[in-house]
């Protein structure tokens, strides 16, 4: 059932998109599950018990998926025992850093060494910081705060448990290019918390900005951006490039778990009246 005009906030769109709209069964049982607190409740309540819904949608929903991603970052442990073999998936790691130590000179060597301290545990806070005070600022929100402080901590907490529970040597010290590092290789933090924070503080953007060709723009500058940190650690030879990899791939899965819990609390928040579709949640056709 589409919104009425009034009903909208800046919240709950991407250009034509309606983030309260969920076009997948999973996502709409999704939905269901929570609107179905606030159906049950008596009339006069409803709209307290909506609010609370929509709380309690994010808080669970954002506390089972960072459970569920540690215990799949531990897991890694064994699968990381299967692929160090010549034959497994490793096979590539020394080849590519082969490569990359050809591609060295003092001048990039250095260049590199700036960028990739960006993505550091110094840089990318401050980064991240500004990014948020600036559209904490212009929404006059705090979601932006609340959504990457939660991001972030995910991120921190996956970092810790991939590191301690694989402990992975980084590749030998005379191949990487100095400052060297003493903490465990797998996953690549550097790219993991990376990733992590440019996809939040992109999604947040692209609520903000109602221009196609902004929205182009930003998504292109936070792929270039979580790519080149992820390579530049392999380029420097402090991670290998299954490091990069997972931290790619876990950074974003955590990314997209914090934007759904989002879009959750958004959907009962905005719509505490979707109990009055046939099913509870928004349908298919609300938004194109």
């Amino acid at each position: 059932m589409p919104d009425s005009p009034r009903s909208r906030t800046p919240d709950d769109t991407i250009g034509a998109r309606d983030l309260t709209a969920w076009r997948t069964r999973s996502g709409r049982w999704l939905v269901g599950l929570f609107a179905g607190l606030a159906r049950a409740s008596r009339p006069a309540a409803r709209r307290v018990v909506s609010w609370s819904s929509a709380h309690l949608a994010f808080v669970v929903f954002a506390v089972v998926a960072l459970v569920v991603m540690a215990a799949l970052v531990e897991g890694v442990e064994t699968v990381y025992e299967g692929v160090v073999g010549r034959d497994g998936l490793t096979v590539v790691d020394q080849p590519v850093l082969d490569a990359a130590i050809t591609l060295r000179s003092p001048g990039l060597d250095s260049a590199v060494t700036a960028f990739t301290d960006v993505g550091g545990p110094v840089g990318m806070p401050i980064l991240a910081l500004v990014a948020v005070a600036v559209l904490t600022w212009r929404r006059r929100r705090w979601t932006p705060i609340v959504l990457t402080l939660i991001a972030a901590a995910g991120s921190l907490a996956m970092t810790i448990v991939g590191k301690g529970f694989v402990d992975r040597a980084r590749p030998p010290a005379d191949l990487a290019v100095p400052p060297l590092e003493v903490s465990a290789s797998f996953p690549s933090g550097h790219t993991l918390n990376a990733t992590v924070l440019t996809t939040v503080i992109v999604y947040l953007i692209l609520i903000e900005t109602t221009a196609a060709r902004q929205r182009t723009l930003t998504i292109t500058l936070g792929t270039l951006f979580v790519l080149a940190m992820g390579l530049s650690r392999v380029f420097l030879g402090h991670h290998w490039l299954t490091d990069v990899l997972a931290g790619w791939l876990i950074g974003l899965a955590w990314a997209l778990a914090v934007i759904t819990a989002h879009r959750l609390w958004l959907t009962l928040r905005e719509r505490p009246a979707v109990a009055g579709s046939p099913d509870g949640i928004p349908q298919e056709g609300a938004a194109s």
